[in-house]
């Protein structure tokens, strides 16, 4: 019977929330784009385009799904959650712009200068673009803040930035959203609403024992093992007879051992009961049952001409064993989902 404390500790793993060597992390930038990188507790530094760069030891420890601000010699901090401030009475519609070339009096080389010139902080640069803009006052106050994120996003740049970066919880939505625009043919379109609602459908929960078949690089797996929390079965059908690998599992920071205890596979050959192991390769016999060829060990150490001779063949034993087994329990049915 399994106490609550191993179940806690097993499960550990599924509810991180800070940090450590060894983690992948996802990030997104000012500008909407994100960054997928695996994160080490040694020397390196993570470089952010024009927003900056910072050493990646400075993320070990920090919890995930806050903003960050980067600081001068490589460091990091949390940046200061916004307040809301109480939005103006103003009868501005926005009908009343009218673009032109004089609407911003700024020329690209004077922002080019002022960029260049040392003391002059990109917030001092948004702020002139926005007390000169002749259609600014004209805007509705919807308008006017989209008017300087724009700005920010384009403008606002490491050390001196005050704008950040974000690193997201390693979940599902999130990694589904990174996917989805980073290279949803790989995903094939599935969207993050779309995920969540066959995981409803699918009723899978902790505890469940899960068939899926995966073409999707490993998206609907992990959203498998992410809402199993730790406890149940997962068994994959694939193509190949080696076991899969779906990168985007990686991204989940789930500890291997425990994945590999809920999670296994069969490839679509296995599956079916009239096939049998080549016992050229297996080095076991067979034995007919009323419903396939099952192996059975019956070999006898003493017969090898040596130890390494016994330990190759002790090994295909053991993987021989693990397939029955695999294969037994999915013949046993019993599946949720």
């Amino acid at each position: 019977m399994t106490s609550a404390a191993s179940t806690s500790d097993s499960s550990s793993s599924f509810a991180r929330t800070h940090i450590k060597s060894g983690d992948n992390v996802l990030l997104r930038l000012p500008s909407g784009d994100y960054r997928n990188l695996k994160v080490h507790d040694k020397p390196g530094r993570i470089t952010l385009g024009k927003f900056g760069s910072f050493h990646q030891k400075e993320l070990i420890g920090h919890p995930y799904g806050l903003s960050y601000e980067i600081l001068p010699e490589g460091k990091i901090r949390v940046r200061e959650a916004e307040t809301m401030t109480e939005l103006e009475d103003t009868s501005a519609t926005n009908e009343l712009i009218s673009d032109g070339n004089f609407v911003q009096p700024l020329t690209y080389e004077e922002i080019e200068t002022l960029k260049k010139t040392p003391g002059v902080h990109s917030s001092e640069i948004i702020k002139m673009q926005i007390t000169q803009n002749a259609n600014y006052e004209l805007k509705s106050e919807y308008s006017k803040e989209k008017y300087k994120k724009r700005k920010e996003a384009k403008f606002v740049r490491a050390p001196s930035s005050w704008l950040g970066f974000s690193i997201l919880e390693p979940n599902m939505f999130n990694i589904c959203e990174y996917w989805f625009f980073k290279d949803p043919q790989r995903i094939r379109g599935i969207r993050a609403d779309s995920l969540g609602q066959m995981m409803s459908f699918a009723n899978i929960h902790p505890g469940a024992r899960v068939l899926v078949v995966d073409d999707t690089g490993g998206l609907l797996v992990s959203a498998v093992l992410e809402r199993l929390g730790g406890e149940g079965r997962l068994l994959t059908i694939t193509d190949s007879e080696s076991p899969p690998t779906f990168h985007v599992i990686e991204q989940l920071n789930l500890d291997t051992a425990e994945t590999a205890r809920i999670m296994s596979y069969l490839n679509w050959a296995e599956i079916d009961e009239e096939w049998a192991p080549d016992s050229a390769h297996t080095n076991v016999p067979l034995v007919l049952t009323p419903t396939r060829l099952t192996p059975v060990e019956t070999y006898e150490p003493e017969a090898y001409r040596s130890n390494s001779a016994k330990v190759r063949s002790e090994k295909r034993h053991a993987r021989a064993e693990e397939l029955r087994k695999r294969r037994e329990e999915f013949w046993a049915g019993e599946w949720n989902a």
